[in-house]
């Protein structure tokens, strides 16, 4: 006798419960492409807008922080670059009405910390007599008698924060320090050297060097110095104060 063989056709399954392989993988299909249809959650949405939010955000600051800082640098070098003007019209008697041989300069003031003066030094006027060609009207001291040629604003947050002068071998003297209220800068021919005043006044040793404190809304600095030579620096290493 034939042993018994169970049969069957590959097209009828072994019981009801079963499910032929390429049934499944259909149904995976289905499954996963309904899935896709659903689209994101809403945790999924949150978070991809939240990196969104984050990555937006530090990119504005660091460009804003950018910004601040290229126009603090930009301030520096306008103001040298005005140092530098004064000294060509001064040392060239750029002309000034019927006033001959006028030296230009830069006056700082306290309490005037977001602007500063070009002014012709115009006062006192010449003595009448000397007849020299050289002779020439002012004091070094920027007054209300003194021709306002322009005064600056800064803008853009940026603030004189301090302004230093270096007596002749003593010690530096700063607005930070009560020492000083005004400084002036100015340049006249023919001597090529700037004069260097501080609190309006004459009667004190000359000052060897002065120097600015350039500061921005975010506290970053910049420093401007003038020495007595001639040499204006836009990005002079630092203050005395700083």
């Amino acid at each position: 006798m034939e042993p018994f063989h169970l049969r069957r056709s590959p097209l009828q399954p072994l019981s009801a419960g079963f499910t032929p392989l390429e049934a499944r993988l259909k149904k995976a299909a289905d499954t996963k492409r309904v899935l896709l249809l659903m689209g994101f959650t809403l945790v999924e949405m949150v978070v991809v807008l939240g990196i969104i939010a984050a990555v937006t955000g530090i990119a504005l600051t660091s460009q804003n922080s950018f910004n601040k800082t290229l126009i603090l640098a930009n301030t520096a070098y306008d103001i040298a670059l005005t140092f530098r003007s004064a000294e060509s019209f001064g040392l060239s008697s750029r002309a000034l009405g019927s006033t001959a041989n006028a030296g230009y300069g830069l006056h700082f003031q306290r309490g005037a910390s977001e602007s500063f003066i070009l002014f012709a030094d115009i006062w006192p006027p010449t003595d009448l007599s000397c007849t020299r060609p050289d002779c020439k009207p002012g004091d070094h001291i920027y007054s209300t008698e003194d021709k306002l040629v322009q005064t600056y604003v800064l803008g853009n947050g940026i603030t004189i924060a301090d302004f230093c002068a270096l007596p002749d071998q003593q010690q530096w003297q700063c607005l930070s320090t009560g020492d000083l209220n005004a400084l002036d800068v100015s340049f006249s021919r023919p001597n090529p050297d700037a004069f260097i005043t501080a609190n309006s006044s004459t009667f004190v040793t000359s000052y060897t060097k002065a120097c600015l404190v350039i500061m921005a809304g975010n506290g970053a600095s910049r420093f401007v110095s003038v020495a007595a030579s001639g040499e204006i620096i836009a990005e002079a290493p630092g203050c005395p104060t700083s």
